[in-house]
């Protein structure tokens, strides 16, 4: 059986994630990767990122069981700006035998962007581009931060009831981020977390 590769940040698993994930499922073994970003042994989160890895393993788990495989493979050690320039720096082809560790067999990876299925091609990991869909969890996260403010909001649509009550178990978190400025930038198409970019 192919095995498909998720690559993504699901921070939070929404509705859109989980079309994507029954629609390979049928066809292929599912391994979700959520990508984390790790300094000194500790994971970096921010406004772009508010839950961590367990976090959303859990809510992944929370939909699918034991139905899906989630794997702690995508992950970046700081410093992150060693993953640079792409395909030149020897750190960005260490991530790529990561990602494929365990992995046996036929497989690719799936991804709903362009520029990032461009840069999976270039890295020989079989990308598979879908289309994007409507839902996405940078909405999600805004409708979010936006419920802190007041007692309406229309997020909790958005996700899976599991999803949703894990959400709000972890409401701290989201309060916590939602008054805090986005400690993020883009590069290559990625977000990356400002702290750790330069130092271990």
């Amino acid at each position: 059986m192919t095995t498909c590769i998720y690559l993504a940040h699901l921070n939070p698993v929404t509705n859109s994630h989980v079309e994507i994930i029954e629609e390979q499922k049928r066809e292929n073994k599912v391994v979700v990767m959520p990508v984390r970003f790790l300094k000194e042994e500790k994971e970096i989160n921010s406004r772009s990122f508010p839950f961590n890895f367990e976090t959303r393993k859990k809510m992944i788990e929370s939909v699918f069981g034991d139905s899906v495989t989630v794997s702690s493979n995508y992950t970046f050690l700081a410093p992150f700006k060693k993953y640079f320039p792409p395909l030149i720096s020897p750190k960005s082809w260490s991530l790529r035998k990561q990602i494929l560790q365990g992995i046996d067999g036929d497989y690719f990876t799936y991804t709903g962007d362009k520029a990032e299925g461009l840069m999976l091609k270039l890295y020989r990991l079989n990308p598979k581009v879908g289309t994007r869909k409507l839902v996405s969890a940078s909405s999600v996260k805004n409708e979010m931060y936006e419920a802190t403010q007041s007692d309406k909001s229309s997020w909790e649509k958005s996700v899976p009831s599991g999803v949703a009550k894990i959400i709000n178990e972890n409401w701290e978190t989201v309060k916590k981020f939602a008054s805090e400025e986005d400690m993020t930038m883009r590069i290559a198409g990625m977000k990356f977390p400002k702290e750790g970019y330069n130092s271990k």
